[in-house]
């Protein structure tokens, strides 16, 4: 009877009981659930305040481009329009042979893609695993190439391209960026990478026959997708607003580029139609949201990447 008595005075919940520690992990577990889940939200109202900057240009963009130009130019902007209307679109093909202008700028963002790939995928592995005399110097004179800004060298390669008679065609703004300085960050990013690949995969392929070549084509090259995908974004994005070149070489307007033919629409007497220009911006934006929407996980791994190994 009196061990049937302290047993139940064991289980009862008084004041004066002290809880097992099997007890308290269920209320522990609980009160760190519900501060882990107020500092949760806390950051996503945090991170959704700080993105404002960044969506609205965007957001006013997209919606003046669906307004009138009276509506734009109210003293008072609104954030949508009271009449929305496509009327703008049609302008953006009227004015200007805007789809030819697309297409310009589409397949020489896309082989100045393609080319600066393979040119720094090379140059970058070269650099990383192939060891010869004044290897170390030989890169920090290319990393100089990221210390020229554009303006600086273009009044030679303008003359340059002037003698070679490639003024108003295509030619200079794919070659120029895939052997040029732009090429540059490209080179490091990849061998940034290669230095992370270990050693033992090159001794696999050199066991299986495979030369320098073959190492580099069916090994390393298929496992730098993160680095290649870093590059891809951020060439096809640089090529893709490449403004300042595209002036000097092209004249045409068949020949121009998105950016440059931005700057066309203007009324009669010289000022911007806002409404079609930003139609137009619109227009351009969306495939350079298509690709990082696509690759951006791929675009963080490579760049998190080049700061592995130096």
């Amino acid at each position: 009877m009196k061990s049937d008595v302290v047993s139940a005075d064991a289980l009862a919940p008084g004041p004066g009981r002290q809880q097992s520690p099997d007890e308290r992990v269920p209320v522990q577990a609980r009160s760190r659930r519900g501060r882990g889940g107020w500092r949760r939200w806390l950051l996503v109202v945090l991170l959704v305040v700080l993105s404002l900057p960044f969506i609205f240009p965007t957001w006013w963009m997209a919606t003046s481009s669906l307004k009138p130009m009276s509506e734009i130019l109210r003293s008072v902007p609104t954030l949508w329009p009271h009449d929305p209307t496509v009327e703008a679109y049609g302008e953006v093909f009227r004015l200007q042979p805007f789809a030819q202008q697309y297409w310009n700028s589409l397949y020489i963002a896309v082989l100045v893609t393609l080319g600066t790939i393979l040119v720094s995928s090379m140059a970058g592995y070269a650099f990383a695993r192939i060891r010869f005399p004044g290897a170390n110097a030989l890169f920090l004179l290319v990393l100089v190439g990221l210390l020229v800004p554009s303006e600086v060298t273009i009044v030679p390669l303008f003359k340059m391209v002037n003698a070679l008679g490639l003024m108003d065609t295509h030619w200079p703004l794919v070659v120029v960026p895939i052997l040029g300085a732009p090429s540059v960050l490209a080179t490091f990013i990849m061998r940034q990478f290669f230095l992370t690949l270990p050693a033992e995969l090159e001794e696999a392929g050199r066991m299986d026959g495979l030369g320098r070549w073959g190492i580099f084509w069916r090994i390393a090259f298929p496992l730098s997708r993160s680095a290649i995908a870093a590059v891809a974004i951020f060439t096809f994005l640089k090529s893709w607003n490449l403004y300042l070149e595209p002036i000097v070489y092209l004249s045409t307007k068949t020949q121009f580029t998105l950016p440059q033919a931005l700057t066309q629409y203007v009324d009669a007497y010289g000022g911007p139609m806002w409404n079609v220009q930003l139609a137009a911006t619109t227009l351009t934006v969306l495939p350079v949201l298509a690709v990082f929407l696509v690759a951006q996980k791929q675009f963080v791994q490579g760049l998190a990447s080049t700061g592995v190994k130096g």
